[in-house]
């Protein structure tokens, strides 16, 4: 069979749907919590747009026609795959005295997002109460307690707390009454309230500081690149924890953190760079390890969580794929 062509008048229109692209990222990436399949249901979902062009009737925006279909593949993709989670929604802290855990290597952990891939325009003009801002709304805290929503609780959550669309076009988008809306809705706030964190990292962001906030930087970078725990320590609050993917261990505290630091990323044996960065809205970094050759390779990338007091979260997502993702290059030389 021959292959679908556009005529002219579906071209002109399928550009106008472009625009679009990096806005639903976003969404899909808040539905997922996975950049790679976010970029899969974004294809899906420009694909179905333009064969469905001629249903299309007009009776909504654009916008909020791309966003049914978009939410719809998600729910979809929810339903068939296995949520993504943080290590320390996998299993209890790691005794750092201990081997770590083999590594899983099946798609289950929540990835970081880049910050370029944040669109513009992600939410809606005339709507500036909605209730959290875009960027608050990426937050790895945001994205790992939505992973803890069943696929349509996620859906309303997303479409009315943080885009904010009406009752009426959520109920529309999936298919339903604005009665089953407000009865989802509630649901997952209930849920929410006891997972997310009582303070952004856009508010910590804010509260520290520019000169604040490269300092702390600054000092961080040195540190790990100087295989200086005691100084690495001094950044970290009391209850600091340390995740790594794919491995499932993760480390909780401040003195098991430095005994993990000593016994094996900052034991000496590895010559670390680190390339700041920013990913999910918060501080990150791409990690660079020296091979035979006197290259730096790409390791993964760092995401920290902040306090006033210090650093409370190290998110190292160990997979060298994500670095262009971010702009980064694959190798540094010597």
């Amino acid at each position: 069979m021959a292959a679908q062509k556009m005529t002219d008048k579906e071209h002109s229109y399928f550009e106008q749907l472009e625009p679009y692209r990096r806005e639903l990222q976003a969404h899909c990436y808040r539905m997922l919590g996975s950049v790679h399949d976010a970029e899969d249901a974004v294809q899906e979902t420009l694909v179905n747009a333009w064969r469905g062009l001629d249903r299309f009737e007009r009776r909504s925006s654009p916008r909020t026609w791309l966003y049914a279909i978009a939410t719809n593949v998600c729910v979809r993709m929810i339903e068939r795959r296995p949520a993504r989670l943080l290590p320390v929604d996998y299993g209890p802290a790691h005794d750092p005295h201990e081997p770590l855990a083999a590594p899983v290597t099946e798609p289950v952990w929540l990835e970081p997002y880049p910050d370029t891939e944040l669109g513009a325009g992600d939410g809606p003009a005339g709507a500036p109460d909605t209730r959290y801002e875009q960027r608050e709304a990426i937050e790895l805290a945001f994205i790992a307690a939505l992973q803890h929503l069943p696929a349509r609780q996620r859906a309303v959550w997303i479409l009315r707390d943080v885009l904010g669309f009406s009752g009426a076009e959520v109920a529309g988008i999936l298919d339903t009454t604005p009665t089953s809306i407000y009865s989802l809705l509630q649901r997952a706030n209930a849920t929410l309230d006891t997972k997310l964190p009582s303070r952004s990292q856009q508010a910590t962001l804010r509260s520290l500081g520019d000169d604040a906030l490269s300092a702390l930087v600054g000092r961080y970078i040195r540190a790990w690149e100087g295989n200086d725990v005691d100084a690495l320590v001094e950044l970290l609050t009391e209850d600091v924890s340390v995740s790594m993917p794919p491995t499932p261990s993760w480390i909780q505290g401040r003195d098991a953190t430095r005994d993990f630091l000593r016994s094996i990323p900052l034991s000496g044996t590895a010559d670390w760079r680190l390339v700041p960065t920013s990913a999910n809205g918060q501080v990150a970094m791409g990690e660079y390890k020296r091979d035979e050759t006197g290259s730096y390779r790409a390791f993964g990338v760092v995401v920290l969580t902040l306090r006033d007091n210090g650093v409370s979260g190290i998110f190292g997502y160990h997979d060298a794929s994500v670095l262009p993702l971010f702009g980064l290059p694959e190798a540094l030389t010597a």
